[in-house]
């Protein structure tokens, strides 16, 4: 028995939470990866896998296996990294990332063909979306989200900070004039905008060198999309809290003008998941260190130290 490929199908398997998915990820019959299962448990004396009609699971031997397997295969890609590649050796292999949809249609995917310039032998998977979702069980090597933490089972690399500003269209000042203060907010309408996966409202935050102090505003429309949350901004509906980064083209061309410049919305952190022990991929490291040195970069998204 191939070892090292018994781990490999094994962890496939486990992140991919399907003998289908993995087989097709390895371009490989069902029948072999099921084989390969049947002779890895036979060789160790242990079940690894619960299976039933419909999930996989692991079991406590699996478990402490699957992480074992992990840390061995990620050594071994570092190890074989700087043979690889070609000229001056290279990462290899497929990435598995997914990145929050906004901000990575605007700040990441349009930079990503330097990051292809740089390593060519990495092979990139991008989903884009806001879901709150289980790195191992949807077979992603890394995920960029923003805001706080809830999950605590992945490593987490900050990689910058989300700055924010309350901004509006002229034609709304115009109409309901222009807040000198923060109590002047509570005369006007805003934006809402909620958290798709809990539809908890966002609160406007605010940090000073008097503390934090959190505002509620009226409002007549609430989205759950932050491009939704801009387009409102634009059509007059309200005060809106946006990203930076967002708003900046909107207030150079005069369509939206900066509220209460002055005082700055509380920042949020983005953060670089990715499993337990999946760092020490050479590709990987290489994503993550063009990750930080692009927000590095960036003006509204750089990291607070």
């Amino acid at each position: 028995m191939d070892k090292l490929k018994a781990m490999q199908v094994f962890v496939r398997i486990v992140e991919a939470n399907s003998f289908t998915k993995a087989a097709e990820t390895l371009n490989l019959p069902r029948a072999s990866l099921t084989a390969a299962m049947q002779n890895l448990e036979t060789f160790l004396g242990a079940r690894l896998l619960q299976r039933t009609t419909r999930r996989l699971s692991l079991t406590p031997e699996g478990e402490r296996f699957y992480q074992q397997c992990a840390d061995i295969l990620a050594a071994v890609d570092a190890a074989e990294a700087p043979f690889l590649g070609g000229q001056g050796g290279g990462p290899q292999g497929l990435l598995r990332v997914e990145l929050p949809g906004t901000l990575g249609r605007a700040r990441i995917v349009p930079r990503i063909g330097s990051f292809r310039a740089a390593y060519p032998g990495v092979a990139l998977a991008i989903s884009l979306g806001e879901r709150l979702v289980d790195l191992t069980r949807e077979g992603l090597d890394c995920a960029v989200r923003v805001g706080a933490l809830q999950d605590s089972s992945p490593v987490a690399r900050p990689l910058g900070s989300m700055r924010f500003l309350v901004t509006a269209a002229p034609s709304y000042l115009a109409a309901r004039g222009v807040p000198a203060s923060l109590d002047d907010l509570a005369g006007h309408e805003g934006v809402v905008h909620f958290s798709g996966r809990t539809g908890r409202a966002f609160d406007w935050e605010f940090t000073s060198g008097a503390g934090v102090r959190k505002l509620a505003l009226g409002s007549a429309i609430a989205v759950n999309d932050a491009e939704a949350n801009l387009s409102c901004a634009l059509q007059g509906l309200g005060l809106a809290q946006v990203g930076r980064y967002q708003a900046r083209p909107h207030l150079a061309s005069g369509a939206l003008v900066e509220v209460l410049p002055g005082v700055a919305p509380t920042s949020m952190p983005i953060s670089l998941l990715y499993p337990q022990g999946r760092m020490a991929s050479a590709r990987l490291q290489a994503f993550a260190g063009w990750l930080g040195a692009l927000f590095a970069a960036d003006p509204d998204l750089y990291l607070d130290r």
